[in-house]
C-alpha cells in the first residue's frame, strides 16, 4: 500500500508561488507520503520489508516527492505508522504535524495552564495545533469562520468568530484583558499583525506563514 499527502504547499509550489520552496525541474511533486516498505538500502537497521511507514520525506529543494508508484527515501525521514492510523490518515498527517509541533512546542514551549489562541483552528495546521495544545494540557481558543466553530468545538478548543469579535473583544472575553501567553498564526498578513495585540506581555507570536511585509508597530506597544 502507498498513500501520498497533498497539502496546500503543494499547490503553491507547483504554481511557483512557494519561493521558499522551489522544487527544480524536473520535478516530481509530494510532500507527505504513507506506505509499506518495498525494501532497503545498505546500512538501514531501522526498517525492513513490510514495515508499515509514514513521514515527510521530499516534494521540494530538488529531492523526489511522493505523487508517483514508489518512492526511494531517506531513511531517517520515516517512522513507524501508528496501529491506530489508516495509511490516508497518515499520509496526511507529517507536515501539519511537524509544523504544529514546531511552533507550539520547540518556538513556543506549550505548557499546562498556557492560554493558547491557534488562529485558523479548523485549517490543516490549526486542527493539529487545537489538539496538540490540549494534549500538553493548555487551554485552546481558536478563531474561525461561522461555518467552521462547530468544527473547532468538537475538537475541544473553544471557538471565536473572527468575522463578530474584534482581537479587542476576545482578549477581553477570554483572558481579561491580560493577553494570551501564545498566539499562533496559520494565516498570515493582517491576522499575523492582529496577533501581536492578542498576546500578553513576554508572550510568544509564532507563524507558519510568517513572511512577507508586515508592520510590528503594535508588537513594539508591548515590549
Amino acid at each position: 500500500l502507498f498513500r501520498s499527502g497533498v497539502n496546500p504547499l503543494d499547490t503553491k509550489i507547483r504554481a511557483g508561488a512557494a519561493a521558499h520552496a522551489r522544487h527544480p525541474f524536473p520535478a516530481i511533486l509530494g510532500i507527505d507520503l504513507a506506505g509499506t516498505v518495498e525494501a532497503v538500502g545498505p546500512g538501514v537497521t531501522t526498517f525492513r520489508a513490510g514495515d508499515e511507514v509514514y513521514g515527510m520525506t521530499g516534494g521540494v529543494g530538488g529531492v523526489q516527492g511522493s505523487l508517483a508508484e514508489y518512492a526511494a527515501v531517506d531513511a531517517t525521514l520515516l517512522a513507524r505508522k501508528p496501529d491506530n492510523l489508516g495509511m490516508r490518515e497518515a499520509a496526511a498527517l507529517p507536515l501539519v504535524f511537524i509544523t504544529a509541533w514546531e511552533g507550539l512546542v520547540d518556538r513556543a514551549h506549550v505548557q499546562a495552564g498556557h492560554n493558547v489562541l491557534i488562529h485558523g483552528g479548523a485549517g490543516g495546521v490549526g486542527h493539529v495545533a487545537v489538539q496538540l495544545a490540549l494534549a500538553k494540557g493548555a487551554n485552546v481558543f481558536a478563531t474561525g469562520s461561522a461555518g467552521s466553530l462547530d468544527y473547532i468545538k468538537q475538537l475541544g478548543a473553544t471557538p471565536i468568530d473572527y468575522g463578530k469579535a474584534s482581537v479587542e473583544q476576545y482578549v477581553a472575553e477570554h483572558t481579561g484583558g491580560n493577553g494570551f501567553d501564545i498566539v499562533y498564526d496559520n494565516v498570515g498578513g493582517a491576522t499575523l499583525d492582529a496577533s501581536f495585540n492578542a498576546i500578553k506581555r513576554f508572550g510568544h507570536v509564532v507563524s507558519a506563514l510568517g513572511w512577507g511585509t508586515h508592520a510590528l508597530r503594535s508588537e513594539e506597544r508591548r515590549v
